[in-house]
């Protein structure tokens, strides 16, 4: 049984949510704040009942949406995929909440029927992320091994979120080739539509987070390129 964790402070909205999600089969947590929110995704982390995914809602009563994303992914190292509901041209909160660790978001108003899809997209790419892939991909000091969802850097392990080591194994899987942003969200994200800017800021993290161990160059009016520092261009190795 999935479980889906709603949290918002409008009881309209969490109702609309819960019945949609309902229908395609999923068990609803709802919370009324982000104390109650924290509390559930804290518990899900020690061993309670698990949460498959948050949607979270921005301006709910403190800790709203991004701090409580920003803390299960720094205090707790949860991967739990997270969607915020954001208001509508808030850009801002939007960008805050991708920098936080956020898989997704929402604008309000929003159609439940694709919050419902999105809520489907984000459990699918996370539930397909490989477990017996064995590879371990090489780049300089760069090492991914694939099935332990691990990154380092010269053997020191590197913090990143689900959806930054994936986007780094792609990278380091398919080097030197040009991909947009709308190619990348669909082979890493596994989304055919979103806000492009999703991407974007994940480039961005990643960049921080490898400093100058980072190949990902932007090829202006096309996409994005990891390009390698080895001479001959290997690819994966199968330790």
């Amino acid at each position: 049984m999935v479980h889906i964790l709603v949290a918002d402070d409008d009881p309209v909205v969490r109702e609309v949510v819960r019945r949609y999600l309902q229908r395609d089969g999923m068990t609803v947590i709802e919370a009324v704040d982000g104390p109650q929110a924290m509390a559930a995704l804290a518990g899900s982390n020690r061993g309670g009942t698990h949460i498959d995914l948050a949607v979270l809602d921005v301006m709910m009563p403190e800790p709203d949406g991004i701090a409580i994303c920003a803390r299960m992914r720094t205090e707790f190292k949860s991967n739990v995929p997270i969607i915020l509901l954001t208001a509508l041209g808030d850009e801002d909160d939007r960008v805050l909440g991708l920098q936080a660790g956020a898989d997704d978001y929402v604008t309000k108003p929003f159609s439940p029927r694709e919050l419902a899809l999105r809520v489907a997209s984000v459990l699918r790419r996370s539930s397909q992320r490989p477990t017996a892939d064995n590879r371990t991909l090489r780049d300089g000091a760069i090492e991914v091994r694939v099935d332990a969802q691990a990154a380092l850097i010269n053997g020191s392990p590197v913090d990143l979120t689900a959806r930054e080591f994936d986007l780094l194994a792609f990278f380091l899987a398919h080097p030197r080739r040009v991909y947009t942003r709308e190619e990348l969200l669909e082979h890493v994200w596994g989304w055919t539509f979103g806000d492009l800017s999703t991407v974007t800021v994940h480039i961005k993290r990643l960049r921080a987070k490898l400093g100058d161990h980072h190949r990902i160059d932007t090829v202006w009016g096309r996409g994005y390129a990891w390009a390698r520092t080895d001479p001959d261009g290997g690819g994966a190795d199968a330790d």
